[in-house]
């Protein structure tokens, strides 16, 4: 073995020494540039042309290095579908549509004019030339979500407004292409449109119904990853197949996989994390492997043209970021964001670039390729792929700690509540991951220390049952662990269950206890009892009883039933945040059948912190159960109730598990019981219950939902 690395000839070619080099690189990288203040994604890059073929020619951009690095290329694009608030996207699509064209006609038209009258080209050049200015690559986007700005409006818009650029230059390429080629005609159209729009529609109406079905079936965490990985190549295939790149695709991809990926389940720790540490700095080297910094030197044609080239790209993307500030009021540092995402140009440009370069359209006199995009083309986007990947990390990083700095003021200045401590009841091993799935939907994002799960063994206890408790709350531990949520164990031994409970509820300062019912059994007669005359005698916590008849990933909506008076109940809005939550982790449509008072109150909150719902009024509680008897497969229950003695009981609430037993058997539901204790109730809730017109619900429990 020793004899395969003895000769050290440049470029290296044995293959533990190869992929040991980009793994320093990729280690060094941060732990170097973060102490200076250098965005390490700029360092990736400078990295990959220092040992590139370009540089000191210490590793080759060979197959594995292309293979490795498209992979990352598509791992962005594709998390940027993922990590997109859909309740976001929707609402504000009118604005991603302004902004992407925009960023698609201001650089486009610098570029025509600088092409066409400053170079000379074409006019057939000219437009695939100012075409390569429009797109653009997020390439600072893992550094943004990073931060933890992803939801920040600005970042929604800019992610919106890509795959509408990236679309409209790549068909651009696409007719260019054609017409050289003298095969645009009605068929060419016809062929172009429904190819793109078969492969639009497969991918964002199949997709999620193969990933539903799938993670349905299959509860192995290696095989849903490594399905995963399946969609975002089988989507980019799809694109290419299509005619349009592949980073369409794997954008769509995650768009179709974002409500079946919780934003706080340990699947979506595993894409992100993997992407991070290994495909995304791939692409970033394989990047930096293409710049070769002589070619400047070599010719004053290639430095016209990439001015030309850069004065297009970097103002035109300037000039429409201003323009989408200005157009929807936002602020000074969110038009940086905006344009500080949007400046790079690496993967499609490059794309075209490559496309137009081995067009020959003719030939010189001498022998020589006329080719559709020159090699001063080439080099000049090798320019402009560095100095605006540089420029996009600089003002991407700056503008986002300046944007999370701002938010996390707010959240410290204003007046939160009580600190949250999440109680899982642990009992029944098949209850275990499904439980505190619940959990990580439900807590705040903040929240990453503040989980207990407990067992509650017998006094009479045995080795088997320690030996199951054991086994059972190291299952939770490492459940959590895998979402980077630390879950602390704990086992309490007592004659009676429910003063366990109780008992780690003081101990621990409690705020919610989660308790999950098995899926064969329901609601059984001795747990109603133990419920009704135990758990809820508790006044001082949220209690939440869960039935999952299916992996919470796989829920597409959730009805929530709310009676009347509920909101006047001190613990309510509390509760309600916790539904939020899950609408705002899970991606579900979430629709309320509320009385007209409280929907008015859920329509004020929305404004203030959107989630994806609807809203329907219901007269009675008799209203609620017809619509719930209706509940369509792949959807959940949530009933938000009331503990005896609250304003919004009524004692048919004593039968709703028998209506859940013989209704919904077979159904996601969630009973949400909200604490009564008036001490935890603060002056902003008081207020609001006091405030009979609602005017000012949105800003007054504003921090309640952060």
């Amino acid at each position: 073995m020793l004899l395969s690395i003895h000769n050290l000839s440049l470029p290296l070619e044995d293959p533990v020494l190869k992929f040991l080099v980009v793994l320093i690189i990729i280690l060094s990288a941060p732990l170097l540039l973060n102490k200076i203040k250098v965005p390490h994604l700029l360092g990736l890059i400078i990295a990959g042309a220092i040992i590139g073929p370009n540089g000191f020619n210490v590793l080759s951009r060979d197959s594995s290095i292309v293979v490795t690095g498209t992979t990352g290329l598509l791992y962005i694009m594709f998390l940027a579908g993922l990590e997109i608030d859909m309740g976001d996207f929707k609402k504000n699509k009118w604005k991603s549509l302004t902004f992407g064209l925009y960023t698609f006609i201001v650089p486009f038209v610098l570029g025509f004019v600088g092409a066409y009258y400053l170079l000379g080209f074409s006019l057939l050049t000219s437009v695939l030339f100012a075409s390569l200015f429009s797109s653009h690559t997020l390439i600072a986007y893992p550094l943004v979500s990073k931060l933890g700005v992803a939801k920040n409006l600005s970042v929604n818009i800019t992610v919106g407004g890509t795959m509408i650029t990236d679309v409209l230059a790549l068909l651009v390429l696409a007719v260019v292409v054609g017409m050289s080629q003298g095969d645009v005609g009605s068929e060419f159209w016809i062929k172009l449109s429904g190819y793109v729009l078969a492969f639009g529609l497969v991918v964002l109406l199949i997709f999620p119904i193969i990933g539903r079905w799938f993670f349905k079936k299959v509860d192995d965490k290696i095989s849903q990853y490594i399905f995963v990985l399946v969609m975002i190549y089988l989507a980019a295939l799809l694109a290419e197949l299509a005619g349009v790149e592949a980073i369409i695709g794997a954008f769509l991809a995650g768009l179709a996989l974002n409500r079946l990926i919780p934003h706080t389940s340990s699947l979506m720790n595993r894409v992100e994390f993997v992407g991070n540490a290994i495909f995304i700095p791939f692409f970033l080297i394989s990047v930096g492997m293409l710049i070769d910094f002589t070619v400047f030197f070599k010719s004053w044609e290639t430095i016209q043209v990439a001015s030309v080239m850069l004065v297009a790209s970097i103002l035109g993307k300037y000039v429409a970021a201003v323009l989408t500030q200005k157009t929807f009021r936002l602020t000074k540092q969110e038009g940086k964001l905006i344009f500080g995402l949007s400046s790079a140009s690496a993967a499609a440009t490059l794309a075209a670039v490559m496309v137009g370069y081995n067009i020959i359209l003719s030939e010189s006199e001498s022998g020589e390729p006329i080719r559709l995009l020159n090699e001063h083309v080439l080099n000049g986007s090798i320019l402009l792929i560095l100095i605006s990947c540089t420029i996009s990390s600089f003002i991407s990083m700056a503008s986002a700690e300046k944007i999370a700095e701002a938010e996390n003021e707010d959240t410290l200045t204003g007046n939160n509540h009580e600190q949250e401590n999440i109680l899982l009841a642990l009992n029944y091993e098949g209850m275990v991951d499904k439980t505190v799935n619940l959990g990580l939907l439900v807590k705040n994002h903040s929240n990453t220390e503040n989980m207990f799960g407990l067992n509650v063994i017998n006094e009479d206890k045995n080795d088997s049952s320690i030996k199951n408790a054991e086994k059972i709350l190291s299952y939770a531990v490492n459940t959590a662990s895998a979402a980077d949520v630390k879950l602390k164990p704990l086992t309490r031994y007592d004659n009676d269950v429910i003063n366990g409970i109780n008992n780690v509820v003081k101990e621990q300062k409690i705020t919610d206890l989660i308790i999950g019912l098995e899926d064969e059994k329901g609601f059984s007669a001795s747990f109603a009892d133990n419920l009704y005359n135990g758990y809820l005698q508790n006044n001082d916590i949220n209690i939440f009883v869960y039935h999952a008849a299916q992996p919470l990933s796989t829920v597409k909506r959730y009805l929530v039933m709310i009676p009347e008076n509920a909101h006047l109940e001190s613990g309510f809005f509390h509760s309600l945040a916790r539904v939020w939550n899950i609408g705002k982790n899970s991606g579900a449509v979430i629709s309320f059948y509320a009385p007209e008072n409280i929907i008015n109150v859920l329509k004020k909150i929305i404004k203030k912190v959107n989630i994806e719902a609807d809203f329907v009024v219901i007269n009675s509680w008799a209203d609620a159960e017809k619509k719930a008897e209706k509940i369509k497969d792949n959807e959940g229950l949530i009933l938000i109730l009331a503990k005896r003695g609250m304003t919004s009981y009524f004692p048919k609430m004593r039968y709703i598990p028998d209506f859940l037993n013989k209704k919904l058997p077979n159904k996601n539901y969630l009973l949400i019981y909200p604490y009564s204790k008036t001490d935890n109730d603060n002056t902003e809730i008081r207020s609001v219950r006091n405030h009979d017109d609602f005017v000012e619900i949105g800003n007054i429990i504003k921090n309640i939902f952060r």
